[in-house]
């Protein structure tokens, strides 16, 4: 039988916990980005064919796709911060590496460990939900999720800067210098959780997504160069689709997945992250476009002649929208839930989208494009973790977080791949180089509209929330968390913790464990002694409590499946204490 173990806090969250954690999403996003103004010398830079210098920036996706939601589910198990850390000690050596060499296959290993960085967006997440008041965690996990786009929005011109007047080696060593900074603020900042998931590490599990995952993301990122009706690409998106269902019927059978298919498989999981790879094309599609256009020369009739710094400031309010919309966030979902603002969100990145296909024949219309993408991605980011947390159980949030960030960067890597695909094709060629073209940029944000209206579309059939009059899928542990949702499902056990005296029993630990042994559910016991705990099925369960000076006590009871609760109290003996 599996149980969770619930330790206190090593510390009471300070003020500055959610800052430390929102600082470690920008690292991760510095880090993706420091690359972006040198892409096109890389070849020189490393002595090598265009071909293989791509491999830098694919290995850091493909890295950070197997590592998401591994760490999460790590995260789960063994503690949050100490995955946090983990992640990011591993970025700064990768950056490190890449700092010292010049070679390709050094620089592809380096690359490939810090992508191992993006876990930190899933596991901040995590934090934010396990340690922070109701009050505070809507506009922190806002934050947290649109960091990964305010990072990017700020260390473009800031890379392109230190590209044009200095080694670019710079770029790495800057990255290992925030990442240790990051580091060390998480060491003195963040307590770790006391929340954790019942179970063992899936290896298995892990193997089979990491190959059906790099199996997919291979021919996507890697298509363009081999062709797309290769033998070779085609081979391995179907090796992908036969190992990722193969790994899918694992996951069904083995009593602690990686990945918890059945939630998953919810229509409010499955809408939201198939919405969040649209959301992820969306964010993208303006980080190839923009630059390019802005650098191109004047010369060309459409280029708008800019340098390189000037191109990334002109792209950085992109970025610092989305931290501006963060606190707007919360008070829209607070009123509206995050159902109607991340649909709020697309309908806004569809305007800018849209205006933007008129609005490329000045730097200054070029911001006013960044801004108004800026406020709708930020938006629809913010939006996507509260409807992950508000859908799964609080021990799975971990892993659950990082499946959704992995659908976000499914999203980018589709992006990337489309987008090159398509201004490699309307390319005119001038003196042997390929010139973008106007015809290829407007085509690219049609592109990018044409994926936020599939995502608006699934945005819509998301279910609805009730606005209440306290703050949508905020709880300060577990036992609001499963409150909130209890009330909405209706579905579940509910009842009070009493001591033998008939004393209601604050802060008890609450456990609900299925027929197989397995958690299905936590909570804590509020003030008053009474709980609820929502069940995902009809069926036999134990629901176990325990307390502090206190004996465990634990209850068969049987729930019908109906939506409803069922009442049980719970009373815990006193503890005997042996001689």
């Amino acid at each position: 039988m599996t149980h969770t173990t619930a330790d206190q806090p090593t510390g009471r969250p300070s003020g500055a916990l959610v800052p430390v954690l929102a600082f470690a999403g920008i690292v991760v996003a510095v880090m993706q980005t420091l690359l972006v103004p040198v892409i096109k010398d890389l070849p020189q830079l490393l002595s090598t064919a265009p071909s293989n210098a791509t491999w830098v920036l694919t290995s850091t996706l493909l890295a950070g796709a197997v590592a998401t939601p591994i760490m999460g589910r790590l995260g789960d198990l063994y503690g949050k911060r100490r995955m946090l850390l983990a992640s990011l000690a591993v970025m700064v050596v990768g950056a490190l590496v890449s700092g010292f060499t010049d070679a390709l296959l050094p620089m592809i290993v380096g690359r490939a460990l810090q992508g191992f960085a993006m876990g930190a967006i899933p596991l901040g997440i995590g934090l934010m939900r396990d340690m922070l008041p109701r009050e505070r965690l809507g506009s922190a996990m806002a934050l947290m999720s649109s960091s990964i786009g305010v990072g990017g929005g700020l260390a473009l011109p800031a890379a392109a800067l230190v590209a044009e007047h200095a080694d670019w080696h710079a770029l790495f060593f800057g990255a290992a210098g925030l990442g240790a900074l990051s580091i060390v603020l998480t060491l003195l900042v963040v307590p770790e959780s006391p929340a954790r998931a019942g179970g063992s590490f899936d290896l298995p599990g892990a193997i089979g997504l990491s190959a059906g995952l790099v199996l997919l993301l291979l021919p996507i990122t890697k298509g363009s160069d081999w062709g797309w009706s290769s033998g070779t690409t085609l081979g391995l998106f179907a090796a992908s689709a036969v190992v990722l269902v193969l790994w899918g019927l694992y996951e069904l059978r083995v009593a602690a997945p990686l990945v918890d298919l059945r939630t998953t498989a919810r229509r409010e999981v499955l809408l939201t992250n198939l919405a969040s790879i649209m959301v992820g094309v969306s964010f993208y599609v303006v980080s190839l476009v923009l630059p390019q256009l802005l650098q191109l020369p004047a010369a060309t009739g459409y280029g708008l002649g800019q340098s390189m710094v000037v191109a990334g400031l002109c792209a950085a309010p992109l970025g610092l929208t989305m931290m501006f919309t963060a606190p707007v966030y919360a008070r829209l979902s607070a009123r509206f839930g995050p159902k109607v603002t991340l649909i709020m969100g697309l309908l806004i990145i569809a305007i800018g989208y849209g205006g933007g296909l008129g609005l490329m024949d000045a730097p200054w219309q070029t911001v006013i494009t960044s801004v108004i993408l800026g406020a709708g991605i930020g938006l629809a980011y913010s939006s996507l973790p509260a409807l992950i947390v508000g859908a799964v159980p609080a021990s799975e949030t971990g892993a659950a977080n990082g499946l959704n960030t992995l659908m976000r960067s499914i999203g980018t890597s589709v992006s990337s791949a489309v987008i090159g695909m398509v201004l490699a094709n309307t390319a005119q060629h001038v003196n042997g180089l390929a010139i973008p073209t106007m015809h290829g940029f407007r085509l690219s944000f049609l592109i990018a509209t044409g994926a936020v209206t599939v995502g608006l579309l699934l945005a819509l059939f998301l279910p609805g929330q009730r606005p209440s009059a306290k703050p949508q899928l905020r709880a300060s542990s577990e036992e609001d968390a499963n409150l909130e949702r209890a009330e909405e499902i209706l579905r579940g056990f509910r009842g009070r913790v009493l001591d033998a005296e008939g004393t209601p029993v604050a802060r008890a630990k609450v456990t609900l464990i299925d027929r197989r042994g397995r958690q299905a559910g936590a909570t804590l016991s509020a003030e008053d002694g009474s709980y609820v705990l929502a069940v995902p099925a009809r069926g036999p369960y134990v629901v176990a409590a325990r307390a502090m000076g206190h004996a465990p006590h634990a209850s068969s009871a049987t729930h019908p499946g109906e939506e409803r609760p069922v009442d049980l109290d719970l009373s815990l003996p006193a503890e005997t204490v042996s001689a």
